[in-house]
This record gives C-alpha cells, sequence and structure tokens, in this order.
C-alpha cells in the first residue's frame, strides 16, 4: 500500500540501555528553571512604572487638558469622530472590500464626549452656584450656539498649540497663572471659559478620574474612557516617545523603554511597515486578515501536499536521533 513507509523506522531497539530517574531529572530542571527565572527577573526584569492619570495630565499639562477637554465638548476630538463601537460617526471606520465588522458589531461601548467628559464630571461638584448657573446657561442653549461658544474658546488653544509644535512665537492669548489656564478669546465664548476652569480644578483634584471610572462592577477593570481622553491630548504622546513606544521601529517589540517585549508580535509589526498597510486607512483589519490567513496555513500544514512530506524528504529527525538508526542499521 502506497501508505506504508519503505524503511521500518518501528524496529525493537537492540542499542544499550541506561539508567535514567525521570523525577530526578524533573527536580534539577524546575529548580534550575525556576532559579534562572527569578534571577533574570531581578536583574533585566522591566520597571515597574506610575500608571498615568487625568489629575497627572491637568497638572503636569493643563493648557493641553483644556484644549483636549473643549474639544471633546464640541464633538471634535479623535475619540468624538471615532465610530463604532463607541459613537455612530463614520470617521475611522475600518473595512475590507465587503467586511464592515466595526459597522456589524456596531455601539457596544457608547462614549458621548460632551456629556461624560465635561458636563457629567461637572455635574457632580456641589455648593457652586457660578458654576451651576454656567452649567444651566450652556445646557439650555441650542447645539448651533454651544458649537459658537466652543470654537471661539478652542480657536486660542490650537493656534498656540500649532505655533507651539512649528517652533513659531505662540499669540499672546494662552497664558497659566498659578495652575490655572487663561484664555483671551476673540469672539463670545459664553460659559465655557467657566466651564474649563471648573473641569481643570476638578481633574486636579482627581474628581475626573474617578467619575469616569464608576461602574456597577465591584472591581474596577475597565479604563476606557480615561485612556481614550488622554489619548485625545498630548500626555500619552509624550510618555510614548520618551520611551520609544512611537512604533517607529519594527522587528522587535518594546515594552517599556529598551526592555523587550513579546517577540512574537514581531511580525504583526511587520505589517504595518509594508504597502499599503503602511500608508491605509484600514491597517488594523488589512494585518488581521493577512495574520488570519497565515495562522490558518499553519495548522493545515498537516494537510498541505508537498509542504507535509518535507520532514521525510529532509530527515532532520535523524541527525538528532543518529545514535538510533545507526544501531539499527548495523543491527
Amino acid at each position: 500500500m502506497s501508505l506504508l513507509r519503505s524503511e521500518d523506522d518501528t524496529q525493537p531497539w537492540k542499542g544499550r540501555y541506561y539508567p535514567y530517574d525521570l523525577v530526578k531529572e524533573l527536580c534539577i530542571a524546575v529548580g534550575v528553571v525556576g532559579l534562572l527565572a527569578v534571577l533574570l527577573t531581578v536583574l533585566f526584569s522591566s520597571p515597574d512604572d506610575k500608571p498615568s492619570t487625568i489629575a497627572q495630565w491637568s497638572q503636569q499639562k493643563p493648557a493641553d487638558f483644556v484644549t483636549a477637554a473643549v474639544k471633546e465638548l464640541d464633538g471634535t476630538s479623535p475619540t468624538a469622530e471615532y465610530g463604532p463601537p463607541y459613537n455612530h460617526n463614520s470617521g475611522s471606520v475600518q473595512h475590507f472590500f465587503f467586511l464592515h465588522p466595526q459597522r456589524w458589531l456596531g455601539v457596544s461601548h457608547p462614549i458621548d464626549t460632551e456629556k461624560d467628559y465635561v458636563v457629567g464630571p461637572l455635574e457632580t461638584i456641589p455648593n457652586d452656584p457660578t458654576l451651576a448657573a454656567a452649567l444651566a446657561q450652556y445646557k439650555a442653549a441650542p447645539a448651533t450656539q454651544k458649537k459658537q461658544w466652543a470654537e471661539a474658546y478652542a480657536k486660542p488653544l490650537e493656534e498656540t498649540a500649532t505655533a507651539e509644535e512649528e517652533k513659531k512665537t505662540a499669540p499672546n492669548t494662552v497664558s497659566e497663572s498659578n495652575g490655572t489656564v487663561i484664555v483671551k478669546t476673540s469672539g463670545n465664548a459664553g460659559p465655557v471659559p467657566a466651564l474649563m476652569g471648573s473641569l481643570l480644578a476638578l481633574a486636579k483634584s482627581g474628581g475626573v478620574d474617578g467619575s469616569l471610572l464608576t461602574s456597577k462592577q465591584f472591581f474596577q477593570t475597565d479604563y476606557t474612557k480615561p485612556l481614550l481622553f488622554m489619548a485625545d491630548g498630548g500626555l500619552l504622546d509624550e510618555r510614548a516617545e520618551q520611551q520609544h513606544l512611537l512604533g517607529e521601529q519594527w522587528g522587535l517589540m518594546n515594552e517599556t523603554g529598551s526592555y523587550p517585549g513579546q517577540p512574537w508580535l514581531w511580525l504583526y509589526a511587520l505589517w504595518y511597515q509594508v504597502e499599503p498597510m503602511k500608508s491605509s486607512s484600514s491597517a488594523d483589519i488589512e494585518v488581521l486578515l493577512i495574520m488570519s490567513l497565515l495562522s490558518v496555513a499553519f495548522i493545515c500544514i498537516p494537510f498541505i501536499p508537498g509542504v507535509n512530506s518535507l520532514p521525510r524528504k529532509i530527515p532532520i529527525y535523524k541527525l538528532i536521533w543518529k545514535e538510533h538508526y545507526r544501531d539499527v542499521t548495523s543491527a
């Protein structure tokens, strides 16, 4: 039959036998590996860096915090324009031909940036008549008026941030004094300056962190809202740049700074450096499909003609067990 092998590799062993204590071998292996793990952890483990928080962000970069907050208010932040699973916009909806997984799955984690990041946290502040009046004025205004107020307040902040990025002289419209941000607007900003001032003070006290982490779960494991809020500002980008985590290097993944991370992720990172994924707005789904195809091909290796016979055409196993095959041949 064609399934029978031409060479019988299952003959009884006729060579010498050696005593072997499997339990002793196991204990030695576990002890050596455990000792190496402890030693290498002490010498080379990554540092336990403190997590970034909105309180830290607002204290270190108050102008950047206010800039991000006013974008959340008028719905122009990356999170507000992202699309599913956070909202029904179509700004970052990825697809590949007829595959639209973001739209199919819909909004599973709804985020209203105006309410969740600005109005909601401010409503938790008690006994502040000035803030209460500003909130009432803002909530009673039509959507067009709200947008005009937010744009009037955001324009000087954006001009200042752009000038700093381009290393030009920034206009004298934004200043920081005693931890507060003073914005000189050319138009009517309505109650927005009062809202931003109160939100900045609340953030510095840790109140915004607390309001965004409130959930019905006993253990808090969902940090989506605070992370997205910080991602809309410059804090996370600045920290990632300091630790070389901007994704500009590929081939090896970094965990923190120059500490190595998961080496098996190099194959995922590689595809982001190759066209058309490198410049595609749907790179994530394209890389996911490529890796899925490669994974299926790997699983199907035993069933692919020509590939499944390579071990017999290239008998590496005979080199590994050369003593066995030498004794079988000479017997």
